[in-house]
């Protein structure tokens, strides 16, 4: 049986393919356009989704290293060297940055290829004594990095471009991460499946959240709601950022 983490790598490919014909149809000044995210050119987050991969590469390459070897063992040094490095390379201009994505797509497909089977359950940790997580986790993290950041790139991408699959695994994801005060069930109305968040059981009805699995995910991820996504209540729950 396929584990969660092969499917999402095998999904990898494709979506960095899809980034990458966005990204060579971008015009000179192009690169200097907005994004859906707040005080980030489009080089910003080409830079960030390039820079992105390199961090999951280095975590895993600590994985497969020997006990003695003296290589990093965490995604960044620390979030401020992060945010540093984005601004060092969105500065650096279209080739340089295209050129950057590109290599470190392909480090990454050969790092995901070289983790043994045991390997994948080994914790590890985001910044030095920060957050720490399950190695099985990142081929989806880096699926979803490449499909929302596309979207967030403004450049003809939408939500709607997304698969079936991937928007299941994005409010699967998205949910998880969830720990509002109220619960509430989300029903797509493209899909069968249903996701109950917070509280289970309560003597009222819960409020039931309906619309297009995709756009319902977008929502999810502390973004805007579509037109499309509503709340059997009205209002739509509060959503923290991803």
């Amino acid at each position: 049986m396929t584990t969660d983490h092969e499917q999402a790598a095998d999904r990898v490919g494709a979506a960095a393919g899809r980034l990458l014909r966005t990204v060579d149809g971008l015009a000179g000044g192009g690169w200097e356009a907005p994004t859906l995210l707040p005080d980030w050119s489009r080089a910003h987050l080409v830079a960030h989704l390039a820079l992105n991969a390199e961090a999951l590469t280095r975590l895993l390459h600590g994985v497969v290293a020997e006990p003695d070897d003296d290589v990093p063992r965490t995604m960044y040094d620390s979030d401020e060297q992060r945010a540093q490095d984005i601004e060092t390379l969105a500065a650096a201009g279209p080739t340089e940055i295209r050129d950057h994505l590109l290599a470190a797509t392909t480090t990454f497909a050969d790092a995901v290829a070289a983790v043994p089977p045991d390997g994948w359950e080994t914790r590890v940790e985001r910044t030095p004594g920060g957050r720490t997580m399950r190695v099985a986790s990142v081929p989806g993290m880096r699926l979803r990095e490449l499909e929302i950041h596309h979207v967030d790139l403004h450049a003809g991408y939408a939500t709607s471009d997304w698969s079936p699959a991937f928007a299941e695994h994005l409010v699967d994801a998205m949910t998880r991460r969830l720990h509002p005060a109220r619960g509430f069930e989300i029903r797509p109305v493209d899909s069968s499946r249903a996701w109950v968040v917070g509280a289970g059981e309560s003597e009222y009805p819960v409020p039931v959240v309906s619309g297009p699995a995709a756009d319902v995910g977008w929502w999810l991820t502390g973004r805007v709601a579509p037109d499309s996504v509503s709340c059997s209540h009205g209002e739509l729950p509060a959503i923290e950022g991803w």
